[in-house]
């Protein structure tokens, strides 16, 4: 089957798999994250290393995150390298691997820097009704440690019986600094902005080949199954739902650099199927 792949895909599929094995293994061997050095961390915070925008599109959270991921790239990365040719097709997956994770950062810097701003604005105006509003809108207590919930909803209570207390406002502003580290240090993993800029780039090239989707069992042409993909990832993207762990704009980040890449490279090449 591997004899059956072009070279490119196959060599990728062997990295992403051996490193989440390592990753596995490291953890629970000799207990060493390798997501730590590995994965995609915003600049600001202190595990960011510029070779994690390359690095990051190796690294795979669990089983089902590197299985589906791996299963579209083989279905349709296969199909671009054998019409692109490997340099090509190479050049494409560093292109919107690099572009998804700058598109992810730029997205996360401007809600950093809304919520350093509201934190700003608390700071001028410290009162409980701010605080808990900050801590139903970015922090939803059922993801906290249940220690720390706990003492949110304590906080709040007490503030409310008694508003004029500084120690609370105190208290309120480390919780909100200690959400904005938390979120700095978010690690950002996966092939998914390649995924997503191989869609892309399929629905572009190969706009009427007709799909079959698993649910509902139905035939839709490529170009059709882009469009729905990329806006349903926008819609989700603008929702800003603090309970999704996914990184929409890092998927939209890799259809808009391979949208990029399949404009400059038609100048050249006009077929279509």
């Amino acid at each position: 089957m591997l004899q059956n792949i072009p070279p490119v895909v196959k060599n990728i599929l062997i990295i992403n798999i051996l490193l989440f094995a390592a990753t596995i293994a490291a953890q629970n061997i000799v207990g060493v994250t390798l997501e730590d050095w590995l994965a995609l961390y915003h600049y600001s915070s202190k595990k960011f290393m510029p070779l994690q925008f390359i690095t990051y599109m190796f690294m795979h959270g669990n089983l089902m995150h590197i299985f589906f991921n791996m299963f579209a790239f083989w279905m349709f990365g296969r199909i671009l390298e054998t019409y692109w040719g490997a340099k090509r097709f190479l050049l494409f997956i560093f292109v919107t691997g690099i572009g998804s994770a700058a598109t992810y950062i730029l997205y996360e810097s401007y809600t950093l820097h809304k919520i350093t701003t509201v934190i700003t604005e608390f700071r001028q105006n410290p009162n409980v009704d701010f605080y808990e509003e900050f801590m139903d809108r970015f922090v939803p207590l059922a993801n906290l440690n249940p220690e720390f919930g706990t003492r949110v909803r304590e906080l709040i209570v007490q503030w409310t019986a008694n508003p004029n207390n500084v120690l609370y406002s105190e208290e309120a502003i480390k919780h909100m600094e200690m959400f904005v580290e938390f979120k700095r240090d978010i690690p950002v993993v996966g092939a998914s902005g390649i995924v997503f800029g191989v869609l892309l780039a399929f629905g572009m090239l190969f706009p009427n080949t007709e799909l079959m989707l698993l649910f509902p069992p139905i035939p839709i042409k490529a170009k059709y199954f882009v469009g729905i993909y990329g806006l349903f990832e926008l819609f989700a993207g603008l929702q800003n739902n603090p309970t999704d762990n996914v990184a929409h704009f890092a998927h939209l980040g890799g259809m808009l650099f391979g949208f990029i890449f399949i404009l400059v490279w038609k100048k050249n090449n006009t077929r279509y199927y």
